[in-house]
C-alpha cells in the first residue's frame, strides 16, 4: 500500500510539472509538429555571454542586439525583457594586453590568467560601471551601442518573455593597428558545459586566449585540454580553473603547455556549473578574429561560407572518441559537389588533431566544405573548423569557420550594414533542395523589413547579397527560416570592411537559434499505479 501511494504521488507531481510548463510557456497555444509528437513551444528564457572585446587602444567595438518577431514568441506571452550587464574580470598579477602585442609569452610571466590565476593568486576586478547594456524594447528592431574603451568588460545577459526566442547579440571590433589588427566578429555565446575548438594554436606567432564567462550565481570549475597531432599536449595547468559568479577569466593557451603547437584543438569542460567560451586568436601576420566553438562532434560536418576570394584555407579536425574517423572531403559550389584536388579522403586518428592546407580551394567561386563518412570507413564523430585567409603579403587577414548546426526552424545574425555583407547558404544533400525565407529586419535607426525567398539546389552552395530594409538607417538583422518542405540547409554571414589595403573581414556561422522546444504530449497511463 505504501508503494502504491508513493507511485500515485509521483505521477501527480510529474503530470503537474508537464502541464505547468505548457501553461507557462505558451499561454496562447503553440504549433503542433506531428500527431502525438508533442507541441512546439517558445523558450521562456535565454542567456548570452559576450567576452571582453579587445584591449587595444586603437579599437572600436559595436554591439547589436536583436530578437526576431514571429509565431515563436507565442500569442499572449508577456512582453519580456532583454539586456546585458558588465561582468567582473579575473586577472593575475601580470598585464592583460590582449591584441596590443605588448605582453610576454614565456608561460611564467605571460599575459592572461592560468589555473593558479583563478585561485589564490588571482584578483577579481569588478566592472567600473554596472549599468545595463543594450536593453531591448521590442522584437523586430535591433538596438546598437559602440565603445572604444580598451578595458571594455565582458557582458552577461538574459532575455525572457517575447524577447527570449531567438535573442541574439553581435559584437564587432575594428582594430586599426598592432598584432590584433583587423575585424573581429562574434555572435555572443550561450552557456554550456562542454566546447570544442579545433584550430587553436600555442605557437610563437599566435596569441590565443580562451575567454570563460560564468553567468550564474555560483562558481564554475573548468578543465582545459589541448590536443595536437600526437594526442594530448599534457600538463595540469589547465585543470581546476575557477570562474567566479558573474565573472570572466581569460586564459592564454600557450601557458598551458611547454610544447608550441601550430594546429591544435581545445576542449573546454565545465565540471561544476556552466560557462560561455570563445577563443580570441591573434596572429602577427594574419591579424585576429574570434574562433567560435564548433558544433558537437558528429560523423558528418558542414562548414559554410568560404569566400570566393580566399587565398588560403586550412582544415583542422579532431576525432574525440575512441575510434579513428575516415572522412570524405567535398566542396559544395554553386554548380555541385566537387572533391578538392589531392584530398578525396581524410583520416583523423582518435584523440589527435589533423590539419591539411586546402590552399585556394574555392578557385574564385564561393563554397562550403562538407565532411561525411568515407565509403567503408569509420563513422566516428569529429569536430572541425577552417582558418580562412584573404589578401596577400603584408595585407592578409584571417577569419574562422567552425562546423555548425543546420538551420532547423530559424537562425538570426545581427550587425548587418548597407554594404559589405554576404549571406552563404548550402544544401549539402543531393536531391534535397533547400527553400528558405530570408528577412531583413527594420534598421536600428529606421527602415521597413524586407523578405525574400531563395532556393538552393541540393548539393550546391549559394552566396547572395542579403536583402536590405527599405529606407535603412543604421544596422539590421538577418533571419533565415527554412520552409516546411525544405531540405537541410546551413548558413553563415560574412562582413567585409576593408581597412585601407587590408581586406578586413569576419565570418559568423548561423546555427539554429533553438528559440522553441518540442514538449512531449502527456497521456494517462494507469499501469504505473499497479504494485
Amino acid at each position: 500500500m505504501k508503494r502504491t501511494m508513493m507511485s500515485l504521488a509521483g505521477v501527480a507531481v510529474a503530470l503537474a510539472a508537464v502541464t505547468g510548463v505548457a501553461a507557462v510557456a505558451a499561454p496562447g497555444g503553440g504549433s503542433q509538429d506531428t500527431a502525438g509528437s508533442g507541441t512546439r513551444l517558445p523558450v521562456q528564457r535565454s542567456a548570452l555571454l559576450c567576452p571582453a572585446p579587445t584591449s587595444s587602444e586603437v579599437g572600436e567595438t559595436t554591439y547589436t542586439a536583436f530578437a526576431p518577431k514571429g509565431a515563436a514568441a507565442g500569442a499572449g506571452t508577456k512582453k519580456g525583457t532583454a539586456q546585458l550587464v558588465p561582468a567582473a574580470t579575473v586577472k593575475d598579477a601580470g598585464s592583460d594586453d590582449r591584441g596590443s602585442g605588448k605582453g610576454k609569452k614565456d608561460g611564467k610571466d605571460g599575459k592572461g590568467a592560468t589555473a593558479g590565476a583563478a585561485g589564490s593568486g588571482s584578483l577579481t576586478v569588478p566592472p567600473r560601471d554596472t549599468k545595463p547594456v543594450l536593453p531591448l524594447q521590442e522584437a523586430g528592431k535591433p538596438v546598437t551601442t559602440t565603445t572604444d574603451r580598451a578595458d571594455a568588460p565582458a557582458l552577461v545577459g538574459a532575455a525572457d518573455g517575447t524577447l527570449a526566442p531567438g535573442w541574439t547579440v553581435q559584437q564587432t571590433s575594428a582594430v586599426a593597428a598592432g598584432s590584433g589588427r583587423g575585424l573581429l566578429g562574434l555572435s555572443c555565446t550561450t552557456p554550456d558545459t562542454t566546447f570544442w575548438f579545433p584550430g587553436v594554436s600555442t605557437d610563437t606567432d599566435r596569441q590565443d586566449y580562451v575567454h570563460l564567462t560564468n553567468p550564474d550565481a555560483s562558481p564554475a570549475v573548468v578543465d582545459l585540454e589541448l590536443h595536437g597531432k600526437d594526442g594530448s599536449l599534457g600538463g595540469s595547468a589547465g585543470e581546476d580553473i575557477t570562474v567566479p559568479p558573474h565573472a570572466t577569466v581569460p586564459v592564454l593557451l600557450s601557458t598551458l603547455t611547454t610544447t608550441p603547437t601550430t594546429n591544435a584543438s581545445l576542449h573546454v569542460v565545465a565540471r561544476e556549473g556552466r560557462v560561455g567560451a570563445a577563443v580570441q586568436a591573434s596572429d602577427g601576420k594574419l591579424g585576429s578574429d574570434w574562433l567560435p566553438a564548433a558544433a558537437d562532434p558528429s560523423p558528418s560536418a558542414v562548414l559554410p561560407g568560404i569566400p570566393k576570394d580566399a587565398t588560403s584555407v586550412r582544415l583542422v579536425a579532431i576525432a574525440p572518441g575512441e575510434s579513428d574517423a575516415d572522412l570524405k572531403v567535398q566542396l559544395a559550389t554553386p554548380t555541385g559537389l566537387i572533391t578538392p584536388a589531392g584530398l578525396e579522403t581524410l583520416h583523423v586518428k582518435s584523440g589527435m588533431t589533423t590539419a591539411v592546407d586546402l590552399k585556394d580551394v574555392t578557385k574564385g567561386e564561393a563554397g562550403s566544405l562538407v565532411l561525411t563518412p568515407a565509403d567503408g570507413g569509420s563513422k566516428a564523430p569529429v569536430a572541425a573548423a577552417l582558418r580562412v585567409t584573404r589578401g596577400k603579403g603584408a595585407a592578409q587577414e584571417m577569419a574562422f569557420i567552425p562546423a555548425t548546426r543546420p538551420v532547423d526552424k530559424r537562425a538570426t545574425v545581427a550587425d548587418n550594414r548597407d554594404k559589405g555583407g554576404t549571406l552563404s547558404l548550402v544544401a549539402p544533400e543531393k536531391g534535397k533542395d533547400a527553400k528558405v525565407k530570408v528577412t531583413a529586419s527594420a534598421g536600428s535607426g529606421g527602415g521597413t523589413p524586407v523578405t525574400k525567398t531563395y532556393t538552393v539546389k541540393g548539393g550546391t552552395a549559394l552566396d547572395i547579397d542579403p536583402p536590405r530594409p527599405q529606407g535603412l538607417k543604421g544596422g539590421y538583422a538577418l533571419t533565415v527560416e527554412p520552409e516546411a518542405d525544405s531540405g537541410p540547409v546551413y548558413a553563415a554571414r560574412m562582413l567585409a570592411r576593408p581597412q585601407g589595403r587590408l581586406p578586413a573581414f569576419t565570418i559568423q556561422p548561423m546555427p539554429d537559434d533553438r528559440g522553441s522546444v518540442l514538449v512531449p504530449t502527456a497521456g494517462q497511463d494507469l499501469s504505473v499505479l499497479t504494485d
